[in-house]
Parts: structure tokens; sequence; C-alpha cells
């Protein structure tokens, strides 16, 4: 039989995330941001949960090739734009709207010749100081892609860097009201963090000024909390798009003074029962989690000890055993995602103890591990 690791992937979940972002915005059309392959799911995997979507945002054109070659015949949205001039050929050929984040950009839509004009979405600056033009050039920018006859509609938009902690959103919503007050065109501002801590009914008057035509859910779309550990999957009533699990392959009984694993990391103090997981950082478990991280062992909460391997990592069986579960050979374990019992690991308590986010998991499982998608 195959080695027992397994990615499950949950479009019904995904659809019912996406449909919790868009309460949070409900006069909003919503994109479905597939960037990353769908965050590491899989665009082909996840698609079904997303058709309710008004739009796909992605970065590339291979990836807005393979929604159109799914079926979508809706707007597709590249989020950073072309890359070269040849690029806008296949923006007219597969009708993608793109972001105009620079003057090069604008440069080769002026040299582009078409018969249809492009939607674009002219991006600012307002702080996040990634991609866009500054509060200062912002209006020329839009005066020069507006004396374009490749041009049509022109559409808004900005990112927020710190919409999920407590600076907050008001800072660059000051200067983005300020620059476009008069511009017409619709509006696209809120990534996951901002829908659901900026546009929800109780907001403060100083963050009702956030208007997004077009809301961005792009983490929440997958199970992650944007604002943990302020807010857990839970709080903001998303559910996890994939489960990574796995089965103890072996057991071993400690005494006092026993380590675990490379460099003896961990040493027991007492005598334990640990088991044997096939999973390791050539899965992309995160070889840097430390002893303590959460998982679950036969649905039931757990901790992991020592160093991760590259194909195994090594879990404390004791209160389980101790509080009378059968736990051995063969019994399931669950990395993140939902265990077969419906109990819940969020990714985002694996990722914290790795010191990172629940994206990088989600993007980094390995290529030898195994997906498929539930029913």
């Amino acid at each position: 039989m195959p080695r027992p690791i397994l990615a499950t992937i949950h479009p019904a979940a995904v659809q019912h995330n996406l449909a919790r972002a868009r309460r949070a915005a409900p006069d909003a059309k919503a994109w479905a941001v597939v960037k990353a392959n769908a965050y590491g799911h899989g665009i082909e995997r996840v698609f079904e949960g997303l058709r309710s979507a008004d739009g796909f945002a992605l970065l590339d054109l291979d990836e807005a090739q393979r929604v159109r070659d799914l079926g979508w015949r809706g707007p597709i949205l590249l989020l950073e734009g072309v890359f070269e001039a040849r690029d806008l050929e296949l923006c007219s050929r597969l009708d993608l709207w793109h972001a105009v984040h620079c003057d090069e950009q604008i440069d080769m839509l002026a040299a582009h010749k078409t018969n249809v004009p492009h939607r674009v979405f002219l991006k600012m600056n307002s702080g996040m100081n990634r991609l866009g033009f500054t509060a200062e050039r912002f209006r020329s920018a839009w005066a020069r892609l507006n004396a374009l006859p490749q041009v049509d509609e022109i559409s808004l938009m900005t990112h927020f860097s710190d919409a999920d902690g407590p600076r907050g959103i008001s800072h660059q919503m000051q200067v983005f009201n300020e620059v476009t007050r008069d511009l017409p065109g619709e509006r696209s501002l809120s990534n996951s963090a901002a829908t659901l801590r900026h546009m929800a009914a109780d907001a403060t008057a100083a963050q009702d000024a956030l208007v997004s035509d077009w809301i961005r859910p792009g983490i929440v779309l997958y199970g992650s909390a944007p604002d943990y550990p302020e807010h857990t999957i839970a709080d903001w009533g998303l559910q996890p798009g994939m489960t990574l699990s796995s089965k103890l392959i072996a057991t071993q009984t400690l005494q006092s003074g026993d380590s675990v694993g490379y460099g003896s990391r961990f040493v027991a103090e007492q005598p334990m029962t640990i088991g044997i997981v096939a999973c390791g950082y050539a899965d992309g478990y995160p070889r840097v989690c430390p002893t303590g991280t959460p998982i679950l062992v036969a649905g039931q909460r757990t901790r992991t000890l020592g160093r991760v391997s590259m194909d195994m990592l090594t879990v404390d069986l004791t209160p389980l055993v101790e509080a009378g579960h059968h736990v051995g050979f063969g019994s399931e374990v669950t990395l993140w995602g939902r265990a077969s019992n419906g109990a819940v690991l969020g990714i985002d308590e694996v990722a914290q103890a790795a010191g990172t986010l629940g994206y990088e998991l989600m993007c980094a499982l390995a290529p030898r591990v195994p997906v498929q998608v539930q029913d």
C-alpha cells in the first residue's frame, strides 16, 4: 500500500468561506483570489467551490488560461498586471482585466494594437510601498490611461498593509479617498482582513468610509484567519479548505531520560508512550515546528516531540493512553484540518508554532503528497 500521508481538499468548505466573506460585504462583488495555484489547493480542485464568485483574481497568464479552460466566462483580473508587451495579446484573446501599477505598463498599452479596448484597474500606492502610483502621481496616471483608445473602463484599487492589525486602514483610506474622490470607476480595496474586520455592520464611523465595489477574499477562502491569533477560523465562522492527514506507523515506550529524534532535542522526564507519524519536512510540514506543536491523533489533541525529520515526526500519546483512547499502529493523524470525528486543528495554530503564517504552509505542500478532492 502507498505511504499513508494524504492531503484532502474540501470544495464545500471553500464555498462556505466565500459565502462568509460575502456576508461581510453584501453589497460588493467578490473576486475569488486563486493566485499561487489557489494557495496550494489547486485551481482545478477548488473551482466548483468558487463558481459563485463574480470573478477570479490571479497573477499569471497560465493560471488565467486554466480558469478559462474550466469554462469560466466571467471576469478574470491579473493582480500584478502584465510583465511584457506581448502579454497584452493574450489579455485580448482571453478577455482579461489587468492591474496597471507603473508607467511602463501604460507605455505598453499605448503601443498595443487592439480592436477591443482593455478594462484596467489602476493601482494606488497608498502606503504599502510595493506596487502602485503614489498619491502625487495617481491622477496623472489616470489621465494618461483615460486618453488611450486602448483603454475602456478604469477601475481604482489599492492594497492595505495593516488591515489585520491595530494600525488598521484609516491612514491609507484617507490618502485613497482624498485622491480619488471625484474620479469615476469601481473601487477594489478590501482584502480578506479588510473584508472581515472593516466592512462589518458594526464598523466604526472612521471605518465606514471604506467602500469597496469589489472585495478580494484570498486566505479566508481556504480556511485561515487573516488576523490570527486575535481571531481564529472558529471566531470568523470559517472551515478548513485543506486537511493534511497521515497515520501512526510505529509506537515506542520511553523511560525517564530517554531522548527522541535527531539532536536529542526532547528528553523524557518520566515514562511515556510516543507515536511515529509518516510525515516530515519533505512533505511540506515545517522542520522548525518545535516540541509542543499541536496535532490530532484519532481526533484527539496532543503535541509533537523533538525535531521533525525528512519523512517522520513524533507525537506524545501518553495523555491519550491515560484517557483510555485506543491509539497505536494505523491510528489517524491530522497535521492540520478536519479529523474524521469532526475535530478541527486550524492551520494557523501549526503555522504559529513554526513562526510563520497559514499561507506558507498551504503553498508549501510537497509534490510527493497525494491529493484527493472530497466529494
